[in-house]
């Protein structure tokens, strides 16, 4: 005996292995994506150059938007909070033996959750370093006169060579792993993260909130964490 479909029936289940648009990436997440971007990239170019006094904006400009994100791993939109992308040694090898579990893959993958967390961790130790270093020719960190004369050259030494050798090869890294999954294994990261939407085939996850209310509230964290930033920039005065 044959089965058949109504036409109805077909539609729902041919409808359920289409791809999906699903919001994975709130909009404040974006911003904050491409605007650390632009930033540590003017940050390592004025630092290069020597163009010290937008050197120090850019890095305030960092400070503030490290600590957004900080707050924003608790709060934000589904799949921008560190508790959907922190993943245990089990879940690792799971992933480089091609066996990880469907929904790692719809934000950040285990490697490229360790790739966010290396990122991350190496800003805020630059940025840290940056608010206690001194040249000792004309550029000093706000917080210098706080600490001991070891901790400024320590921090200084840390920021200037270790730090910034640092943030470039871990930078280079994220940056070749996108090129690697977009053009090798054909999986689309640039475009959700300026969309916002993943496909998703045949999966069927919850999405980020990504409403009015929620922008808003980003809105306020960050303006609260510029405060605080430009507050730690009058110290330098």
């Amino acid at each position: 005996m044959s089965v058949s479909f109504e036409p109805s029936t077909r539609r729902a289940a041919l409808g359920d292995e289409l791809a999906r648009p699903t919001r994975i990436w709130d909009l404040p997440t974006r911003l904050f994506h491409w605007a650390l971007a632009a930033a540590v990239v003017g940050l390592l170019a004025t630092g290069m150059s020597g163009i010290m006094e937008w050197h120090f904006r850019l890095g305030y400009t960092v400070l503030a938007l490290l600590l957004f994100r900080l707050l924003w791993g608790f709060v934000g939109g589904r799949w921008s909070r560190f508790a959907s992308f922190i993943y245990s040694p089990r879940w690792v090898l799971a992933y480089l033996r091609g066996r990880s579990h469907p929904d790692h893959l719809v934000g950040h993958s285990p490697l490229g959750a360790l790739s966010v967390f290396a990122v991350l961790g190496m800003l805020v130790l630059q940025v840290c370093t940056g608010l206690f270093s001194d040249d000792e020719i004309s550029a000093s960190g706000p917080l210098t006169r706080f600490v001991s004369n070891a901790f400024v050259s320590l921090a200084s030494q840390w920021h200037a060579v270790f730090g910034k050798w640092g943030v470039i090869a871990l930078v280079s890294l994220h940056v070749l792993a996108v090129l690697y999954y977009v053009l090798v294994k054909r999986q689309r990261l640039v475009g959700p993260m300026i969309s916002g939407d993943k496909l998703l085939t045949g999966l069927r996850v919850a999405e980020s909130r990504d409403t009015t209310s929620t922008r808003f509230t980003a809105l306020v964290l960050f303006v609260l964490c510029a405060v605080f930033a430009a507050w730690i920039a009058s110290l330098r005065a």
